[in-house]
């Protein structure tokens, strides 16, 4: 039976070799467990559902002349639905995936010193839920007669007089947790609305580090339509397999009703996604070719370690044969070495993994290091040592005692 007594008498004759690995774990453990945890955060934040279908749709913003309000935008979107392929349209002032959105915030009281519920606001004509595939869930949309044209003049003083909401799913069960928010009142400043409608949840147009977060789906609707002068987009719901016959179709329309304007954005949501997340990619491609780096760089350390080890032990090894150890003893002595040694350095490192964790909180709003990752760490790093010191130890295995000896 392996006992781990005469591994530590040997490693204690070793020690500048042995702290060097158990640091060199010790520092690959620290770094991959962040740097895994950073990965998985980018890539959640990067398979967030948008709550909107945007596989079938394309947007569109023209410059705006300054005079391009709400009834330049209806005629806009009659021409539009005119295309071929186009199954929907509206006009919004902000979607998900851009760098633009209108934010407000939304108190469960009249009480001035209340503390208002962050929102993003999206803005748009009654056609705007069924073009972006966002489903009413409880209390239903807005009537014709409830919409209100919003100019530059009166953005303000409409903007703070929301009569009636709709919230999304999050945003409702944020404010009323396990209740119906379908007639519940909310207020800015001392302005009441009353909430008739919970709609599906749709993302905010500019998202948070974490793709987790709940408060990334708090939106609601005002009933106010907008057209370019405010900035606003098309959004056109198409056929399948249409969006880029649609899109150039669409393009060509606008410019030929509005021959003194320019088309300055076109793209499908798709590639706003992406473009979006972009970033978001190179980051993760990065974590990812350092975690590979320093994983490669430890293995290689581990195997020279031992290999060097099995040059200077050759005598220890061969006396050890001679006595009667086999094959096996002698590769399960290097095994259990490095599982030493990789379990100090495991050790060590949960402490800078930590610390390393703490210190990207303080300064770069990193969320908290879930411990799950840490065992999940241990469980790699021993693997890791565990290849990695197999092939030295094969081959001190296969040592024959005679040659051994007479290396000796």
């Amino acid at each position: 039976m392996m006992t781990p007594r005469p591994i530590l008498s040997s490693l204690r004759r070793h020690k500048i070799a042995a702290l060097l690995i158990v640091l060199e774990i010790a520092l690959a453990f620290a770094i991959v467990s962040n740097a895994v945890y950073l990965v998985m955060g980018r890539l959640q934040r990067m398979d967030i559902r948008s709550g909107i279908d945007e596989r079938d749709l394309v947007t569109l913003q023209i410059s705006s002349s300054g005079k391009a309000g709400v009834p330049a935008a209806e005629a806009d979107l009659a021409a539009l639905r005119a295309i071929p392929g186009v199954q929907a349209a509206a006009a919004v002032n902000s979607l998900p995936f851009t760098d633009s959105s209108w934010n407000s915030g939304f108190a469960k009281t009249p009480d001035p010193n209340a503390t208002p519920y962050p929102v993003t606001i999206y803005l748009g004509s009654r056609d705007l839920l069924p073009t972006l595939g966002v489903k009413i869930l409880a209390g239903r949309g807005f009537s014709s007669d409830q919409y209100t044209d919003l100019t530059p003049a009166t953005m303000l003083s409409s903007f703070f007089k929301p009569t009636q909401v709709i919230v999304s799913q999050a945003y409702a069960e944020q404010l009323w947790p396990g209740g119906n928010a379908v007639g519940k009142l909310l207020y800015v400043q001392k302005t009441q609305g009353q909430v008739i409608g919970v709609m599906s949840n749709i993302v905010r147009p500019q998202l948070s580090d974490s793709g987790t977060d709940p408060a990334n789906f708090y939106a609601a609707i005002l009933p106010f339509r907008v057209g370019p002068n405010l900035g606003a987009s098309y959004v056109l719901r198409t056929a399948p397999a249409a969006r880029e016959r649609v899109l150039k179709a669409a393009v060509a329309r606008l410019q030929a009703m509005h021959p003194t304007q320019t088309v300055t954005k076109q793209a499908t949501l798709s590639q706003m996604r992406r473009d979006y997340f972009r970033n978001d990619r190179s980051m993760a491609w990065l974590l990812v070719s350092t975690v590979i780096a320093l994983l490669g760089v430890t293995a290689i350390g581990i195997v020279g370690l031992a290999s060097f080890w099995v040059q200077q032990r050759t005598r220890q090894i061969g006396v050890r044969r001679a006595l009667g150890a086999r094959r096996v003893d002698i590769l399960r002595y290097f095994q259990t070495e490095n599982f030493l040694l990789a379990t100090a350095g495991i050790a060590l490192g949960c402490a800078a993994a930590i610390g390393i964790n703490v210190w990207l909180m303080a300064h770069y709003a990193v969320p908290r290091l879930p411990i799950v990752y840490l065992p999940i760490g241990a469980v790699a790093l021993w693997l890791l040592g565990q290849l990695a010191v197999l092939g030295p130890a094969l081959r001190a295995a296969r040592v024959p005692p005679t040659m051994a000896m007479r290396a000796a």
